[in-house]
């Protein structure tokens, strides 16, 4: 025993082989590993002193699923399946230790083994959905045996994992280890060998197949995931379990599987994982650049943004102060922040103790000397930049040398802000989403002095506080918001030209958004952008005019559309629709109906026209952000790539031929195909290449 190749080892504890899998960072099932653990249990399995087997992993985590980047690239043995086969084969009792997060492949592999026993840190999950497919290797077929199908739908439906306490009440877990890992699974095992325990298979278990409330359980987790094609797998799958043979459950998932992988939602969601991957990377930093340490952070300003930003801050367990000058809009903002934790914790998504925790970790005040002791400074006052100069030549008098100054900016330039201090090397926008403590996506805008070592720090922190961070560069709206006018500026022209509020979100919601443009905008505030266009001396005829009429969208109970006392629910509003015919009277516009398909076209072709200018311009540096950025911060449907990619998927040649065709149509130079279109459309290349 001993080295069976550079990622797995096998050693022996008395009578208790133990196997042990190091592949940084997540121990994830490549070719090398899944052959060094068949070669692994053959020589366990041969050795007449070997009783028990115990497989684990060292460094941070058990294998956390299969290596996705041997998707599509011929098959080299031994499989998965054949790994499980070896487990399953063994006639010694085989423990799975684990610890950091078992999901997929590596789930699928414990469910596999005779027992299994977790650190109490632990999370198991089956999370392939999340990348347009299903389990692959008998998940969807032994979770539900091992604890009901309707439980086990939930998990692979929702991709969600769970943690080590839940499980054992499951049975998923067998016993929760404390003190070290391996030597509580040595342990374990002896005890199994001592007892003489039954060596029961989760695949011949059928105690808990029963089809009552699966089918409830069913409508009610895909309802919302209608045009999704892996969640339909995952359904029909986990319903093979309850109703065909194991071996033709494993048959019919395998099928499935091979189905999704070659899909086009698949390969989607595959390009969005590592696009994210990539995005966090800046190509001209030095390997060298070390983030600074962050220890405590300040927020200016206690309204809603503020208030979320100190949210992200404390969950991340980072004490955080929040300063507003008026005491009255201090408590205001406190009251908010309480009142979200309260909501969580009667959802049963937070225990009252850790919202206890997280509360103490915010301090409020009024004077913004408080900012001294923070090592990041997050301003988030409001969008106006005298204002924003004003704060930040405070900041550059008051913090501390050295600490991190961050605008919340959404639109505004960040290298005039920098200019208000005497430290722009410090200074960059860290652009939250709006609900902040929500919203995954986090702009961090790159200034012209911005130090590398300021942008390694940004970087880092969004990391840590459960963010998705995209460098951009400086232009008004930067990437986001940049794209979104150009919706924004096309659903304005809809609507003069036919279309009406409920027609065109639903067209949006059709393609796979959460919600349709005018649906969003009430919900962040028609105001908003009225007072941004007023600074820039712009205007929007109908969304002005709404927002002249009172109509500031949910805050008001009217906006786009209206709504009841209490609801968000919108609902389609005469007094809009009048003053929207009205509009398009007086300018002499003859209305007409507008199809979905030419909804849906003018909604996403300037967009996906506005991010080929953003690449031109370096705004943005990859295709792959822009992506990116639409998918966790706009709610473009993951399953269709994000705009660049599905630019791709529709060819360039046809998204100019149809920008060329509504930009005459129109008269809008700005829907004129953008160069880089023009280029690539015609050497049969896409943004990919």
């Amino acid at each position: 025993m001993g080295s069976i190749n550079a990622s797995v080892d096998l050693r022996r504890d008395g009578e208790v082989a133990v196997v042990t899998t190091d592949n940084p960072p997540v121990n994830a099932l490549k070719h090398e590993v899944r052959a060094g653990l068949v070669e692994a249990l053959r020589q366990a399995r041969e050795d007449g002193a070997v009783k028990a087997v115990v497989i684990g992993c060292a460094g941070r985590t058990f294998f956390a699923g299969a290596d996705i980047t041997e998707f599509g690239q011929p098959p080299r043995p031994p499989s998965l399946h054949d790994v499980i086969a070896a487990v399953e084969g063994m006639p010694k009792p085989v423990v799975a230790a684990l610890h950091g997060t078992a999901l997929g492949g590596g789930f699928e592999v414990a469910l596999a083994c005779h027992f299994r026993i977790a650190v109490p840190g632990a999370r198991v999950g089956l999370p392939e959905v999340k990348l347009g497919l299903l389990p692959g290797a008998g998940g969807t077929q032994r979770l539900p045996r091992l604890v009901g199908p309707e439980k086990a739908l939930r998990m692979i439906v929702t991709g969600e994992p769970i943690g080590a306490a839940e499980a054992q009440v499951l049975g998923v877990v067998d016993d929760i280890a404390e003190g070290d890992l391996t030597s509580a699974g040595v342990t374990f095992a002896r005890r199994v060998v001592a007892e003489g325990r039954p060596l029961s298979l989760v695949r011949e278990r059928d105690e808990k197949l029963s089809a009552e409330g699966f089918a409830d359980a069913a409508e009610t987790l895909t309802q919302r995931l209608r045009g999704q094609d892996a969640p339909a797998a995952c359904v029909e799958a986990v319903r093979n379990a309850i109703v065909l043979p194991f071996e033709e459950g494993l048959r019919r998932e395998s099928e499935l599987f091979r189905r999704l992988v070659a899909g086009d939602q698949s390969k989607a969601r595959r390009h969005v994982f590592f696009a994210e991957r990539e995005a966090a990377r800046i190509g001209d930093m030095p390997e060298t650049t070390k983030p600074r340490p962050i220890g405590r952070g300040a927020v200016i300003g206690a309204g809603t943004m503020g208030g979320g930003i100190a949210m992200c801050f404390a969950n991340a367990g980072i004490p955080v102060s929040v300063v507003d000058t008026r005491r009255d809009l201090l408590q205001r903002g406190l009251d908010r922040i309480a009142a979200n934790y309260r909501t969580t914790v009667s959802r049963g998504g937070l225990a009252a103790d850790e919202m206890e925790r997280r509360m103490a970790r915010i301090a409020g005040g009024t004077e913004l000397d408080a900012v001294a002791q923070a090592d990041v400074v997050v301003e988030a006052v409001f969008e106006e930049m005298d204002v924003k100069k004003q704060v930040f030549g405070e900041l550059d008098r008051l913090a501390k040398k050295d600490a991190l100054l961050a605008t919340n900016t959404s639109t505004l330039d960040v290298d005039e802000i920098a200019r208000a201090t005497g430290r722009p090397r410090d200074v960059l926008g860290m652009h939250f989403f709006s609900p902040a403590n929500v919203m995954r996506l986090l702009e961090i805008v790159r200034g012209q002095e911005t130090s590398f070592d300021a942008l390694a720090t940004a970087v880092a922190l969004g990391r840590r506080l459960g963010k998705v961070p995209v460098t951009v560069g400086v232009c008004y709206g930067f990437v986001g918001n940049r794209m979104l006018a150009r919706r924004s500026a096309e659903t304005e022209r809809l609507l003069l030209e036919g279309a009406l509020p409920q027609r065109i979100d639903a067209a949006v919601v059709a393609f796979g958004f959460p919600m349709g443009p005018c649906a969003m905008m009430d919900l962040a505030g028609l105001d908003v952008g009225w007072r941004i266009r007023q600074g820039r001396g712009e205007r929007a005829v109908i969304e002005d005019a709404l927002c002249e009429a009172g109509h500031y969208g949910q805050k008001t109970g009217k906006g786009y559309f209206r709504y009841d006392a209490g609801s968000r629910t919108p609902l389609p509003d005469p007094e809009v629709e009048k003053l929207i015919l009205e509009s398009s009277s007086r300018l002499g516009i003859n209305r007409r109906p507008i199809a979905e398909e030419e909804i849906v076209e003018r909604m996403i072709l300037p967009m996906i026209n506005e991010g080929a200018r953003l690449l031109e311009e370096g705004i943005a540096s990859r295709p792959g952000d822009i992506d990116v950025i639409w998918v966790y911060g706009y709610g473009w449907p993951v399953w269709r790539g994000g705009p660049m990619y599905y630019a791709d998927r529709l060819g360039l040649a046809r998204v100019r031929d149809k920008l060329t065709d509504y930009a005459g149509r129109s008269g809008d130079p700005a829907l004129r195909p953008a160069p880089l279109i023009a280029r690539l459309a015609a050497e049969g290349r896409g943004f990919g290449s």
